[in-house]
């Protein structure tokens, strides 16, 4: 039989099979020899070929991964030589993203963009908490928001406990499947709670002493919203390590670098201090925001990427 993986535990899958049922497989051990660099075989997303091996108890083995036609991972957090998938065949990504409580860094938000990006994945900002924002915050907001719009990323602004601009999100997400990712206390759980509430995801607080949210998704898992809509939760991502992008590949993930990079002077520049660099003159000119370059230049010097 075909199915869809549902929900993946890391040992257990939740195999969406024919007629609405859902069965609980295993995968076989051979699916974990074939020089998979990531630390899950079988990721949430994925379309496989399983057996039946009880249809009483509705259970299954895991005998094919198909064909992907697109991924995203982060780098594994315990081994840093391999990655960890976090979805298969998606549609577009969407990062939850609060100013306040907890704050999320633009540092954060970029590697997220440009790991999307890598696999030419549609990306959509949520900035959600808006009733935490001041008038002078809610300003500031729109300038940093200014950068991602110019490079045709749609940014949606809400505040869920209050369902305030839930019918934007919804719009975003309909007849596709969506990648939803964030932060721990960003409001993840309660965004998707008010979009379909049996959805019923567990909630948590922020941590008062580092203002940092509190795990309440332990493995991603899909939801079906209406035909043809789906979204899937995923952990909230403490941090997001950038996986197998070549140094000189990594000014094509940022739209704005990638448009400009054919104009500078030497075919090989690494827009950090050459001559005749289109990417610092139009940094300088105002035309790449000075956050985005810093983000590029911070993914260029970095340890991890410089491996």
């Amino acid at each position: 039989m075909q199915g869809l993986v549902m929900k993946s535990t890391g040992s257990w899958y939740n195999v969406l099979g024919a007629e609405g049922r859902v069965y609980a497989c295993r995968n076989r051990g051979k699916l974990r020899l074939k020089g998979s660099k990531t630390t899950n075989p079988i990721a949430v997303g994925d379309r496989v070929e399983f057996s039946v091996e009880d249809e009483k108890e509705l259970r299954g083995m895991i005998e094919k991964v198909m064909p992907r036609h697109n991924y995203i991972e982060r780098k594994s957090v315990k081994k840093t030589a391999q990655g960890h998938m976090l979805a298969a065949n998606v549609d577009q990504v969407m990062l939850i993203v609060t100013w306040a409580y907890p704050k999320t860094s633009l540092g954060f938000i970029d590697r997220f963009l440009v790991s999307a990006e890598a696999f030419r994945i549609p990306q959509v900002l949520v900035f959600n908490k808006q009733d935490l924002l001041n008038e002078e915050a809610l300003l500031l907001q729109d300038q940093m928001i200014e950068p991602y719009l110019k490079v045709g990323i749609q940014c949606l602004k809400c505040t869920a406990t209050e369902s305030l601009g839930i019918q934007e999100v919804e719009h975003a997400l309909q007849n596709k499947i969506t990648l939803i990712s964030g932060h721990s206390g960003v409001g993840k759980s309660t965004l998707l709670n008010q979009i379909d509430p049996k959805i019923d995801q567990k909630i948590g607080d922020v941590s008062d002493f580092a203002q940092k949210g509190v795990h309440t998704t332990t493995f991603a898992e899909m939801f079906r919203l209406r035909e043809n809509t789906y979204v899937i939760d995923t952990p909230g991502i403490k941090e997001l390590g950038l996986v197998d992008i070549p140094t000189e590949e990594l000014p094509d993930y940022f739209p704005e670098i990638r448009k400009l990079r054919g104009e500078c002077r030497f075919h090989n520049c690494t827009h950090t201090q050459e001559p005749g660099c289109a990417i610092i003159d139009a940094v300088e000119a105002g035309e790449i925001a000075t956050s985005r370059y810093e983000s590029y230049l911070s993914m260029l010097w970095s340890e991890d990427n410089r491996r």
